[in-house]
């Protein structure tokens, strides 16, 4: 079982490695965003009492790590549902957690690899300096962060078509982000978005990461509830949407 779990996530990595459509924009995204804004403004003193360039690296290193969950699962799912890979897959004694295990995997890679390449930028360029064991809780806090925003995208990978699945995803992701206080401090948006912002999956994932850093919001605790609570909400949407799926295919 572990060979092959193994086999399809090298495959999966393989495969999205040839798409350079998905990978450099995720990768990017982010990355420019934080030069712009991060960079650009990183002198200043942000929330919390932390340099502006300390500030962004957790709310957009945040942003890119949703971003690179719902692209890889609900656009992929949704792409592969639509060329009929799906039920090819159910035709072999493949399991399906491989399958998902894999993608789900490839999206803690690519939110890995988006994190440390911030974090450098970061280091050498916005000049943050944390101690090492903040730098190593920051990464663990973001790369497993992600896992709510898989089970999103599979939710919209199982209820989206493969052409309407991009732009559905941009539509959550981006009005998320925005409202979540990812681009700009939440401190910064008005007091009725900050009311909004509360509701948002995004945004307790976001003071999350602002906590490590001693700028965040609220309570560890309460963030990590509202997040696994979101992840129950989107794993039972999910497995709706599969077995919906799997009976419009098999009656």
């Amino acid at each position: 079982m572990l060979r092959i779990h193994l086999t399809e996530a090298k495959y999966e990595l393989i495969k999205l490695l040839r798409l350079p459509a998905y990978m450099i924009p995720t990768i990017a995204f982010p990355v420019i965003f934080y030069i712009f804004f991060g960079l650009l403004f990183g002198k200043g003193t942000g929330p919390g009492g932390v340099t502006v360039a300390a500030y962004m690296i957790a709310t957009y290193c945040t942003f890119g790590v949703v971003g690179a969950s719902l692209f890889g699962l609900g656009a992929g799912v949704a792409t592969e549902r639509g060329q009929g890979w799906l039920q090819v897959k159910r035709t072999t004694p493949m399991p399906l957690s491989a399958y998902f295990g894999a993608k789900i995997a490839m999206a803690l890679v690519f939110s890995t690899v988006i994190v440390l390449v911030l974090f450098i930028l970061g280091i050498t360029l916005g000049h943050v300096h944390f101690a090492l064991p903040v730098w190593s809780k920051l990464l663990a806090v973001i790369v497993a962060g992600s896992l709510p925003f898989c089970a999103l995208g599979l939710v919209i990978g199982y209820f989206a078509g493969p052409n309407s699945a991009p732009p559905i995803v941009n539509l959550i992701f981006l009005p998320m982000a925005f409202l979540s206080g990812q681009w700009v401090p939440i401190d910064f948006l008005p007091h009725t978005v900050q009311k909004i912002a509360a509701f948002l999956p995004a945004y307790h994932f976001s003071q999350l990461a602002l906590g490590v850093i001693g700028a965040g919001r609220g309570s560890p605790q309460s963030h990590i509830l509202v997040l696994a609570s979101y992840s129950l909400l989107f794993l039972v949407l999910a497995a709706i949407g599969y077995h919906r799926d799997e009976g419009k295919t098999y009656g």
